[in-house]
């Protein structure tokens, strides 16, 4: 009994010590900053929360099963069979690019949007592994990136949807801050970029619902159905969000992750109809559906948001659920085709013309 509590007393302070002092963990809100998100609706008893009462709070049994049954379940085709080639983009067709709006896809959530002479970054996750460190997570589908990330230009905004480290990577911001002029992030997740030195003055945080402009841009933090947290102590300690781009000229929604709800159409009846919606659709389960949507939801939520096209996303990056790596994809397009709503496909790296119609490749995942 000694010996077991001794092990017990052990792991604990290896754990308290490595989630204090290892940087991928990020920072915590502290005390003084929970009095400042008190004026949000989402801030409820110290942590945030969603419109709907959940994610279900599962208990100690709960989790150790749900852990067993993730870690033990054999998926067949659950990772491509090999590396995913990726379209090369050339450095100086990036850094000269004065086009219409259009996006580069580097692999599960994240983008670089190229709009009115600006280069945004969504969800810069350039890691090997979604997890504080390589050793914790499976390596991601594709090695190389359609652009080395010491090449990209000068970043006039990243935008982060929630702090989860398939989306907030401590090693990606090490990379790109210093070529980063401003951070749009929502409340809480600011307190991660300025553990890592981000400087507090290139950082906005943003409540649901709050809009800040971007020179011609209109930047809007719009909801999810999602939850968050970096460590064992401090879930739903900052706020998740989706996002609307908007122009002049175009309008574009990125669902951040998001299981499915009345949001999509709230936001589409404010602000769509939307020329494209980047949305999730990928590492779902009947056992977490309240925070992920399934392929068909998420059909569903394009035409909830009004959107002229949908991009599956949150998939072709890494194995974080159940299902086979192609299954997201071939189930959306059935889907979408029955509600009679475009889908686009494009490789890891192949140009988007966000107002273009005209689809991306065709099933390119049955070639590999």
């Amino acid at each position: 009994m000694i010996i077991a509590i001794t092990i017990i007393g052990v792991l604990i302070l290896a754990y308290f010590a490595f989630t204090n002092f290892y940087p991928s963990f990020g920072g915590d809100v502290s005390k003084q900053q929970q009095l400042i998100y008190k004026d949000s609706k989402q801030f409820k008893d110290g942590k945030f929360t969603n419109i709907n009462p959940v994610p279900k709070e599962l208990s100690f049994s709960e989790t150790t099963k749900l852990a067993y049954t993730f870690f033990t379940t054999k998926v067949p085709n659950g990772r491509p069979k090999k590396d995913l080639k990726v379209t090369k983009i050339d450095s100086t067709n990036v850094a000269n690019y004065k086009g219409e709006a259009r996006m580069i896809w580097f692999g599960h959530s994240s983008f670089l949007l190229q709009i009115q002479g600006k280069n945004i970054l969504l969800d810069p996750m350039f890691g090997k592994v979604a997890a504080p460190h390589p050793l914790l997570g499976g390596n991601r589908f594709n090695q190389e990136f359609p652009l080395a990330i010491e090449k990209l230009p000068q970043v006039d905004a990243v935008i982060f949807s929630h702090d989860h480290y398939d989306h907030l990577d401590y090693q990606s911001v090490i990379k790109i801050k210093d070529k980063t002029n401003h951070f749009y992030v929502p409340l809480g997740v600011g307190e991660h970029l300025k553990a890592w030195n981000v400087s507090e003055s290139k950082i906005t945080e943003l409540d649901w619902w709050q809009e800040t402009q971007l020179d011609s841009l209109k930047l809007v933090c719009t909801p999810a159905q999602h939850f968050s947290g970096r460590k064992l102590n401090n879930g739903q300690s900052t706020l998740w969000s989706s996002w609307v781009i908007q122009s002049n000229e175009e309008n574009i929604y990125f669902s951040g992750d998001s299981g499915y709800a009345s949001h999509f159409t709230e936001i589409g009846n404010k602000y769509g109809p939307f020329d494209l919606a980047l949305m999730e659709c990928g590492q779902y389960n009947e056992m977490w559906a309240d925070i992920h949507m399934m392929p068909e939801e998420t059909a569903q939520a394009g035409v909830d948001l009004k959107a002229k096209k949908i991009m599956p996303i949150h998939w072709g990056g890494f194995k974080l659920a159940l299902h086979e790596w192609t299954d997201p994809v071939v189930r959306v397009k059935v889907e979408a085709a029955q509600l009679n709503i475009e889908v686009i496909t494009p490789t890891i790296g192949e140009e988007i013309r966000v107002k273009d119609a005209i689809n991306t490749s065709i099933n390119w995942w049955d070639n590999l």
